[in-house]
């Protein structure tokens, strides 16, 4: 009978059985296993599985004063060895050490025939004088130790973990790969029987790689955060120390012609699949021309504390002229991680070369190597003088990725001959459509479909697939693809094709749901859009656009506690995503009671769009929300930084229309009231700390770009509250002056703005009486008389209307 390794091992790890097909007791493994999972350890111990794995080579009776690694045989077998025997091993390990758990921690007592466990070692029960349970105690306990740091005290039972140990780490397992975490909680026992916690002995080699692995599956999956957290957790663990040099204030010229660079390309690209050492002295050569013209040439020196008996270093300075040299590990960690996703931005890619240019320069490993001039060519394609250079290292490295960066420069034509000749039809399928050559694409889609064409990767796939089962699932995620690109090639019958996508692909097409979801959203039928993309996430929820646009579907929908949920997984996923940052704070503001929004959700809006703008710095969208939102939890520096920001954005196109008058009047407000006690904390949002801000954002801000009568009453409120009263004298002189009864002019016809005017000389004729005898100097009775004056002979067509009054009253008090 056969057995299920993958769920003997998962039942293992959780402590519950997993029911195989049939009857465990049929199979001997199995049956192991049971009987460990049910702690029936004598049972298993005294199997002939596990007999065969303990019993005393014969020649050790002779001489016990050998180690104990030496009395038994755990041959390992070869690289992709019996899976069967690596299992055994593994459940033979395990009833040990949970033997001897239970011995010593969990109770009950063992059973008798354990203890001690003499009749394990022994074949067909023989006996022998010196082999006793005292032996055994001291072989067991003098041998658990690590490097010799911490003595062990005495155990019952423990030989019972001893060989536990040596079942777990003697030999290697290719198979069972449940055994490195039986081996981790092992050292977590042991570390528990030692007088004092000693580190784990490892191998820094395998711990780096092991970090590196995990960044570039996190990489992979665009959680670059943690990505980089790995490979900083790599670097440590192999020794890595790097130091980024340069020169600065030197310029040359470069020929401007690219001779030099496309016949250093050609080079590379001559040797880029063959001897190593070739491209290496090539490359090195192009990397000393760069630095000979390049201004201020940065370049990264790589130190390996380790060498190659993995001997601490001590750290030293590095020699710009004699580099020290770089083990091959070493070399993918100096790799920038994602430069084909970076912004095109000119400190990316100057950040991002030296350390490319130092990989290239020292080839150690022929496949890193290659990935790093693909990487330079990748960072050099946007440069006028460099561009040569790397389509030319594009052509010779792969010509997938130049096909596709050729289409994403508008060379369709040279991309459609490469995917042509290629047979990747479905990016063929794109480029006919670009050249509008729609029938063409449909033709071809129409021909997969019928199998008149395939795609050369789908042939390798389906000759890879090693049985029938996984050759119809191919097929079929095959043709839903096709129907899904068919429903974007007609779109009057989009959702039908969506549907036979969906259809032929057992409903399990992310592609298509995401189709018909996107379909369904462009019509507004956002519920049936939901729907859709709650099918699309829940088939693979490492789609970003696929959370944003099922978040903007319930929106829509009102459904708040889903776009949440959404938007959420869209900044999981790419804590980078300003956009959905600001849509998650804008659902927050909508979610709770309707009278009143709850202060945690305004706080939760307000976190999340500090953290958005730090994506997006340029979107004065976002600092106008941020601002209103600040002010509503009391951030007022916060709400006072981003009423700069949104100034700074929108002053040259819109003026003072990017001042928000209420969010400054309200800065305004709150600075100026009473400082708070002096044994107070000082706080950036109150008293003086928030005076400070608000001044400078007039002075550096507001006044340079922007002027309105608003803006300079508040700037002259602010100057009061300092005591400073000439200037805010002349700050409301100067909000008069920009404001409609200082622009009217005769023969003006509007009543409602001629009000508007009266209330503005009444206001600053108010302000010259307060402030005018306060101010040394001050002729403040003949302005106040000048204003009235003015504005009177200007609007002598409205005597009639009631205000008029007020004015002749207001001159003739300025009279006396």
């Amino acid at each position: 009978m056969s057995f299920d390794g993958e769920q003997l091992q998962r039942s293992l790890l959780d402590g519950q059985w997993r029911e195989q097909a049939g009857d465990p007791s049929q199979n001997v493994i199995a049956q192991l296993c049971k009987q460990v999972l049910d702690g029936d350890f004598k049972a298993a111990l005294f199997s002939p599985l596990a007999r065969s794995m303990l019993t005393l080579n014969p020649e050790v009776l002779n001489d016990l004063s050998q180690p104990i690694t030496s009395w038994f045989d755990f041959s390992a077998p070869s690289a992709g060895g019996d899976y069967e025997e690596e299992l055994v091993h593994l459940l033979t390990a395990i009833a040990c050490l949970h033997a001897f758990l239970q011995a010593n921690w969990t109770g009950p007592d063992l059973d008798p025939a354990l203890d001690p466990p003499l009749s394990l070692l022994l074949p067909d029960d023989n006996k022998h004088p010196t082999l006793t349970a005292e032996t055994l105690q001291h072989k067991a306990v003098c041998r658990a130790r690590l490097r010799r740091r911490a003595s062990v005290p005495p155990r019952p039972r423990g030989l019972l973990f001893r060989l536990a140990l040596l079942l777990l780490f003697a030999r290697p397992f290719h198979h069972a790969r449940s055994a490195h975490w039986w081996r981790v909680r092992a050292w977590a026992v042991h570390q528990q029987l030692l007088a004092e916690p000693v580190p784990v002995p490892r191998d820094p080699r395998l711990v780096g790689r092991l970090w590196l692995e995990r960044g570039l599956l996190e990489h992979h999956v665009t959680n670059d955060r943690a990505a980089l957290e790995c490979f900083v957790k790599a670097a440590r663990a192999t020794g890595l120390r790097y130091e980024l040099t340069g020169r600065a204030g030197e310029t040359h010229e470069v020929p401007a012609d690219g001779s030099h660079s496309a016949r250093a390309a050609c080079g590379e690209h001559a040797a880029g699949w063959g001897d190593a050492r070739r491209v290496g002295q090539t490359a090195a050569g192009d990397s000393r021309a760069q630095r000979r013209h390049a201004p201020g040439a940065d370049r990264v020196h790589l130190v390996g504390s380790h060498d190659a008996g993995l001997a601490p270093r001590p750290p030293g300075p590095c020699e710009p002229a004699a580099p020290p040299p770089t083990r091959p590990m070493h070399l993918p960690l100096a790799l920038p991680q994602r430069p084909h996703t970076s912004p095109v931005h000119g400190l990316t890619t100057e950040q991002m070369s030296p350390y490319v240019a130092r990989v290239i320069s020292h080839p150690e490993n022929w496949s890193v190597h290659t990935m790093a001039l693909l990487l330079r060519s990748r960072l050099e394609a946007h440069r006028t003088r460099t561009v040569e250079r790397a389509t030319l290292q594009l052509q010779a490295l792969l010509e997938r990725e130049l096909a596709r960066r050729f289409l994403a420069l508008g060379v369709v034509k040279s991309a459609l001959e490469i995917f042509e000749r290629l047979e990747m039809w479905e990016e063929a399928v794109r480029c006919w459509q670009a050249i509008e050559r729609r029938d063409t694409a449909l033709n071809v889609v129409r021909d997969l479909l019928a199998g008149r064409r395939e795609e050369a990767d789908a042939v390798c796939a389906r000759g890879k697939a090693a049985s029938g089962q996984r050759r119809d699932a191919l097929d079929a995620a095959r043709e839903a693809r096709l129907w899904c690109l068919l429903g974007e090639l007609e779109p009057e019958r989009s959702r039908e094709h969506f549907e036979r996508a969906w259809e032929v692909s057992r409903e399990t097409s992310g592609r298509a749901m995401r189709s018909l979801g996107g379909h369904h959203f462009a019509r507004d039928e956002y519920a049936e859009a939901a729907q859709c993309l709650r099918r699309a996430v829940a088939i693979n929820p490492l789609y970003v656009r696929s959370w944003f646009v099922l978040g903007c579907a319930c929106i829509r929908e009102q459904d708040w506690e889903g776009a949440r949920e959404a938007f959420v997984r869209c900044v999981t996923i790419d804590d980078e995503d300003a956009e959905s940052w600001n849509n998650l704070a804008s659902v927050y503001l909508r979610m709770g009671n309707e009278k009143e929004i709850p202060f945690e959700n305004k706080m939760l809006a307000f976190r999340a769009l500090k953290q958005g703008l730090k994506f997006h710095y340029e979107n004065w969208r976002m600092w106008t929300n941020y601002a209103i939102v600040a002010m509503d939890v009391g951030e007022l520096s916060e709400a006072c930084r981003a009423l700069g920001r949104v100034v700074e954005e929108r002053a040259a196109k819109v003026g003072a229309e990017s001042v928000d008058a209420d969010v400054l009047d309200r800065l305004v407000a709150a600075a100026t009231r009473a400082p708070p006690e002096e044994n107070s904390t000082p706080s950036p949002n109150e008293g003086g700390a928030l005076l400070r801000r608000v001044e400078d954002l007039f002075v550096r801000v507001l006044l340079p770009r922007v002027s309105s009568p608003r803006i300079f009453r508040a700037r002259a409120r602010l100057l009061v509250a300092q005591g400073r009263l000439p200037e805010a004298l002349d700050a409301y002189l100067e909000a008069y002056r920009a404001g409609v009864a200082s622009q009217m002019e005769a023969g003006e016809t509007d009543v409602e703005r001629w009000r508007e005017g009266v209330r503005e000389v009444e206001e600053v004729c108010g302000v010259l009486v307060n402030y005018g005898p306060k101010v040394e100097g001050s002729r403040w009775t003949l302005q106040a008389r000048s204003i009235v004056r003015t504005f009177m002979g200007r609007t002598k067509d409205f005597e009639d209307e009631p205000e008029w009054s007020r004015l002749v009253e207001l001159l003739d008090d300025f009279k006396k």
